[in-house]
């Protein structure tokens, strides 16, 4: 015979059951609270052109990898300030893409053998949006986009870092 006790012992059993089943095992890490973090990297060219990717999070956590013809090679962190953050995504807002694309600049000319730029917002969720954009594809708003990414090592503090370094036995591209 079910009692008021048992029903209620099994109710709680069924609820807990129910919400373990909500429950995700993704194995992503859990949020930082930062709300969104832009990244960009700056592939090779035919020549000594600097090769490397920097990250900013919202409250100004910078995370930079120099990769090639750079002053400074591997990973180095730094505080850049969330106000750095904040003067990156203004100066960059005229050219993101459509929330969850993945778009390329459109060029009036091109200019082979330059530099490629990939920007990518991500948000808190994970969402990816990303611009692709060859320094060489010209037009009047693409060269003002190349101002732009040229600028934001100083904008961010590490000028020095992105220094084109050429080192002895290193290839070019």
């Amino acid at each position: 015979m079910l009692t008021i006790r048992t029903l209620s012992f099994t109710a709680a059993g069924l609820l807990a059951l129910g919400l373990s089943a909500c429950a995700t095992m993704s194995g992503d890490p859990l949020p930082t609270g930062d709300k969104e973090t832009i990244s960009y990297s700056v592939g090779p060219c035919f020549g000594f052109c600097p090769v490397y990717s920097v990250e900013v999070t919202s409250s100004g956590h910078l995370t930079y990898s120099g990769e090639r013809h750079t002053a400074e090679l591997g990973a180095k962190t730094r505080d850049a300030g969330g106000d750095a953050y904040n003067r990156v995504s203004r100066a960059l807002a005229a050219y993101r893409p459509a929330a969850g694309t993945t778009v390329h600049t459109d060029c009036d000319q091109r200019v082979s053998d330059l530099q490629t730029y990939t920007i990518t917002w991500t948000a808190p969720d994970g969402a990816k949006t990303t611009l692709i954009h060859d320094k060489g594809c010209r037009s009047p708003k693409n060269d003002v986009l190349n101002k732009v990414m040229e600028g934001l090592p100083t904008q961010l503090g590490i000028e020095a870092w992105t220094k084109q370094t050429t080192r002895p036995g290193v290839s070019r591209g």
